[in-house]
């Protein structure tokens, strides 16, 4: 019985001092993209190229986290030019006068072991809100090579796009609920 007491507070102290610090996205490993439905019958898939996304705590449980979020909207991809050009015209999120999208959390709080919810300002097509996300942390372990600390967190939720002012169009040609979507791969710094 004594093993398995060290053994728990062994593991309860190395996660304690494996989740602190700042964390920063390996890109390689990590996705920011979006949902939208066309025509009221089927989705379209999108993403940022470029985006930088990092994590800074001093707790092992996230509670009191900072996520911060930029994508740069002139990298939005549709996997159709067409689209993704007028997705960066005036029309949608005129990349020429609002070239990022932000969001900086306020607030982190645990549902359970893994599951968490964030609140926190996006900023997008010159407007902020407040938004609240749901988040998945997939698990902890170490980069084969760099041996350093590494997390996997899944970020999702939906805004409506017109409280942004992106896209003035009925919702039966684009929805106006748009699903976020965000996976990373954070390596502690």
């Amino acid at each position: 019985m004594k093993k398995i007491s060290l053994l728990a507070a062994a593991l309860v102290f190395g996660a304690t001092a494996f989740a602190q610090g700042k964390w920063d996205a390996d890109k390689a490993h990590s996705k920011v993209g979006f949902t939208v439905t066309h025509l009221s019958v089927s989705d379209v898939d999108g993403n940022f190229k470029k985006f930088d996304a990092s994590i800074t705590t001093s707790k092992a449980d996230f509670t009191d986290a900072i996520f911060e979020m930029t994508a740069d909207v002139a990298s939005v991809n549709t996997d159709n030019d067409f689209r993704d050009n007028d997705l960066k015209s005036d029309h949608f999120f005129d990349a020429a006068k609002f070239p990022q999208i932000h969001f900086i959390s306020k607030s982190v709080s645990k549902v359970d072991d893994k599951h968490y919810k964030i609140t926190g300002d996006l900023t997008m097509h010159g407007v902020t809100k407040s938004v609240t996300l749901d988040m998945l942390v997939n698990g902890f372990t170490k980069d084969m090579r760099s041996q350093k600390p590494v997390v996997g967190i899944k970020v999702t939720g939906t805004i409506n796009r017109n409280d942004f002012g992106v896209g003035h169009m009925p919702s039966a040609m684009v929805s106006d609920d748009v699903e976020i979507r965000a996976v990373g791969e954070f390596h502690q710094q």
